[in-house]
């Protein structure tokens, strides 16, 4: 760095850190009546919220926990996951949001590693806990979670074999609701969470209140100033995205900034997705596509004006089939891309004046990439030595990234860390083109882009093309080992009802091979073999799960080769 003037200091004056509370503060200033509402079972304005949230602060504190031990939450998408967002940061203590999905060792060894001090766990939950409970090392305080305590009737709590410090509810209202959040460096840690890879334990990211803080500014700018999806204070937001996912890409933190009203569902379910949906008037949701997809499908669906919903789409790629169906619906779909370690926004789609008169075929053309790089973040492209290649929107590389709210590394794993930091860029991983005009195309992870032939193969465009063959609601491609090309493209597709005559795997080449003869794409793009299945298998947060489809795929073409 420069040697620069920095400005002088008065020993007096207050230099305020970007602490969450100072986005919380903003809660009770403009809208504060504005609702946070949980399924149909709970609601509350800012005003209660904000009492709610100190009165956890001071149950926090009688259970003993410390400026920078750790919280865990196990819960659905809830306002008491809300509340934990805020209250336990701005206490000073770390939140860790566990992801629910991963396995009961996974779960485990995130517990230790983390050293969860104390964990607020959903009754649905506890029987994770009574598996590995005995296994656990941090000797962590538990508070049970439950939506019983909502109803009329308030059945008694389920019984466990591990002490209790008692439910959220009971020790809520025990508790005070004035207190006065302490200021802090805004370099505290605010957050922890745990990603999977395809090998070893799961890797704790982790994120200050500076980073979440200018995350928030981030979105804000590139939402409601640029207006990526045009996202105001009016807006009805509902996230469909885990809250243990990447604190549901920020956006609870800019919609309590906003005082927007907020609808939490719980259990995803889509009968209450739906009705919620209508219900409470939502407007702005984010979802991985297996969601969205499972909507649009819906027979409810068609009963049910979705026009005035806005969904960004992230964690996967927006095929063009998807984008389609849900457009034919009303909604206002778009992508954005990020990941764990990037608190996750680093790029979403932005139609400009000029793309927004586009006719709607035209537009999907920018809908289904992953976006205009987003304010305050830097991207570039990278070959396997590093060194950097043109953004010219067709040259490939490996997508590396800087911005302010980018983790800083992986807890307590120097190696990972220095790895994911390598020359001074965040390496994402993906292989993408940039072009002038700084909209990224995804076009594979360095582990799953197909390499035939000396050629490299986007197994991403093979699943646009296949998705747009009427009667295929979702597909996946993957390459696999081939003695003669190196790896060639195998596809799983799932096929709607009543199409199962007119689809066939045969067609499905059939409409690749077409546009190979007519000289749009190259004979390599046409799968080997096309598998028709119920089901693509998933990853804990909905992502396709290319390992596992690997596998499978393989054992199919082992099962077949030796009949």
């Amino acid at each position: 760095m420069i040697q620069t003037k920095l400005i002088p200091r008065t020993e007096s004056a207050y230099d305020q850190p970007l602490l969450i509370k100072t986005l919380l503060a903003q809660s009770l200033r403009y809208n504060p009546q504005r609702r946070i509402v949980y399924r149909d079972l709970f609601w509350m304005d800012y005003i209660e919220f904000n009492k709610r949230v100190r009165r956890l602060a001071h149950m926090l504190e009688g259970l003993g926990v410390q400026p920078g031990d750790t919280v865990a939450v196990m819960d659905w998408d809830s306002h008491r996951y809300l509340e934990s967002f805020f209250a336990v940061p701005c206490y000073g203590a770390v939140l860790h949001t566990i992801n629910v999905r991963l396995s009961p060792s996974q779960i485990l060894y995130t517990i230790n590693h983390a050293e969860d001090k104390v964990i607020l766990v959903h009754e649905d939950f506890l029987p994770i806990l009574e598996a590995i409970k005995d296994q656990i090392t941090t000797s962590p305080k538990y508070v049970i979670l439950s939506d019983k305590v909502y109803g009329s009737e308030k059945p008694p709590l389920p019984t466990t074999s591990f002490e209790v410090a008692g439910e959220y509810e009971q020790l809520l209202s025990r508790a005070s609701d004035q207190y006065d959040f302490p200021d802090f460096d805004e370099n505290t840690m605010a957050t922890t969470f745990y990603t999977t890879g395809t090998t070893g334990n799961p890797k704790g990211v982790y994120f200050s209140h500076r980073q979440l803080f200018m995350h928030t500014m981030g979105l804000v700018t590139f939402f409601c100033g640029y207006q990526a999806l045009p996202f105001t204070h009016q807006d009805v937001y509902m996230p469909i995205t885990p809250l243990f996912h990447v604190h549901a890409w920020g956006f609870p933190y800019a919609a309590t900034l906003l005082n927007n009203k907020q609808v939490y569902p719980g259990r995803y379910e889509p009968e209450m997705l739906l009705k919620l949906l209508v219900k409470e008037e939502v407007t702005l949701s984010h979802c991985v596509p297996t969601i969205l997809n499972m909507l649009v499908n819906s027979p409810v669906v068609q009963q049910v004006d979705l026009s005035r919903w806005k969904v960004i789409i992230g964690g996967s790629a927006l095929t063009r089939g998807l984008a389609k169906a849900a457009l034919k619906l009303g909604i206002n779909v778009s992508q954005g891309y990020g990941m764990s370690e990037t608190a996750p926004i680093m790029s979403v789609v932005h139609l400009n004046d000029e793309q927004q008169d586009l006719p709607m075929d035209d537009q999907l053309d920018y809908r289904t990439k992953a976006g205009k790089i987003a304010p305050f973040v830097e991207l570039r492209l990278v070959d396997e030595e590093d060194n950097y290649l043109p953004q010219d929107g067709h040259t490939l590389g490996e997508v590396v990234a800087r911005g302010p709210w980018m983790t800083q590394g992986y807890l307590k794993d120097a190696e990972s860390s220095e790895k994911l930091w390598r020359n001074g860029w965040l390496h994402t991983g993906d292989v993408a083109s940039i072009g002038p005009d700084y909209y990224v195309a995804i076009a594979d992870r360095v582990k799953d882009v197909i390499k035939s032939g000396g050629e490299w193969v986007s197994s991403l465009d093979i699943e646009n093309l296949i998705s747009q063959v009427e009667g295929v609601v979702e597909v996946a491609v993957v390459g696999l080992p081939d003695s003669r090309w190196g790896e060639r493209p195998h596809a799983l597709v799932v096929v709607k009802p009543g199409y199962m005559d007119d689809v066939t795997p045969e067609s499905i080449r059939e409409s690749i091979q077409d546009r190979v003869d007519s000289g749009e794409l190259n004979k390599w793009y046409v799968p080997d073999r096309i598998v028709f299945v119920k089901e693509i298998p998933k990853t804990s947060v909905g992502k396709i799960d290319k390992k596992k489809i690997r596998t499978e795929m393989q054992e199919i073409i082992n099962g077949a080769s030796q009949s």
